[in-house]
């Protein structure tokens, strides 16, 4: 049996998740613009401004699109589903055994909110 862990105690925090979301998207955005910024000069040339200033504007672009994405996205996919005070209380006491148990619930909850 695995010893249970401090709530709030153990884990990166959200900037922390967020800063890694952005280096992973960094490197993977570097990459891709490696790779297509390369296949753009090989394919297109150059252009006036010179190889390596062409494929350091891929590669610093997509690293900037990827980078921002991840991090938000690493974020997102961290903050908890019962984040707003509103949804703690009434999740607490939701115990569902069922599909059929669970369908009726959420019946039961739209024909309250069209009563409302």
């Amino acid at each position: 049996m695995a010893a249970p862990v401090p709530h709030g105690h153990g884990g990166p925090s959200i900037w922390q998740k967020m800063k890694m979301g952005a280096l992973m998207g960094g490197g993977v955005g570097l990459t891709i613009g490696f790779i297509f910024g390369s296949w753009s000069i090989i394919r297109g040339g150059a252009g006036p401004r010179g190889a390596m200033a062409t494929l350091s504007q891929y590669m610093l672009s997509s690293a900037a699109t990827f980078s921002f994405f991840l991090a938000i996205g690493s974020v997102i996919r961290t903050e908890p589903f019962y984040a707003s005070p509103q949804l703690v209380g009434p999740l607490a006491a939701i115990n569902i055994r069922s599909k059929s148990e669970g369908f009726q619930l959420m019946k039961a909850r739209w024909e309250a909110e069209r009563r409302r």
